[in-house]
């Protein structure tokens, strides 16, 4: 079942541990991409000085000021997407950065997206989406897609729940500077996609 509005315009913290296991899709002209979530990082730009919404609204982050249930994508340092799930209420400023997904349909094609052949060994497989930015460059989701609304039928997240031996835990986000003690980044303990074991 598809996510509704309501599951995205909670509080960051609350949509950020119930988000995972949740499974991304992507439908390009009937062609379909998926893949469950296993990683993830909240931002709360009213307090968080690493949210792209701390200094306030911008035409670049308008996005994350909507309600809760659109896509922001933003290009990290001029290389790569990264998707990130709006929350809250309109104004509120917050969002969660899809960090890693295990990949479920339309592998090939992701295969193909990231590396340009079809098939890929074992090893190489587990770092096909196993960061932000190859989540976005497998699925094929790129700056044009933010604003997306989630609940439409472009991209869209749907309903799963955790399978039985599956934990959660939680430590602090990858890769910043500012804010960076809050204990926001959230994942499925040893998942082989994780961006960091």
């Amino acid at each position: 079942m598809k996510l509704k509005r309501a599951f995205y315009t909670k509080d960051v913290l609350t949509v950020a541990s119930e988000l995972l296991g949740k499974v991304l899709v992507k439908n390009e002209r009937g062609k379909m991409f998926s893949g469950r979530i296993v990683e993830l990082e909240a931002y709360d730009g009213r307090t968080d000085k690493a949210a792209h919404t701390y200094g306030g609204k911008t035409k670049r982050n308008e996005v994350m000021f909507n309600e809760g249930g659109y896509l922001y994508v933003y290009l990290s340092y001029g290389v790569h997407y990264c998707c990130n799930v709006v929350t809250g209420t309109e104004g509120t400023g917050t969002a969660i950065l899809i960090r890693a997904v295990e990949p479920l349909e339309g592998v090939e094609r992701m295969i193909m997206n990231r590396f340009g052949k079809k098939k890929l060994s074992e090893k190489e497989m587990y770092h096909l989406t196993s960061g932000p930015g190859k989540v976005c460059k497998a699925f094929g989701i790129t700056k044009g897609h933010s604003g997306v609304d989630l609940t439409g039928d472009k991209i869209y997240l749907m309903d799963s729940v955790l399978k039985k031996d599956e934990k959660i835990a939680v430590s602090k986000r990858i890769g910043i500077t500012k804010s960076a003690h809050l204990p926001w980044r959230y994942f499925i303990k040893n998942n082989p996609y994780l961006s960091r074991k």
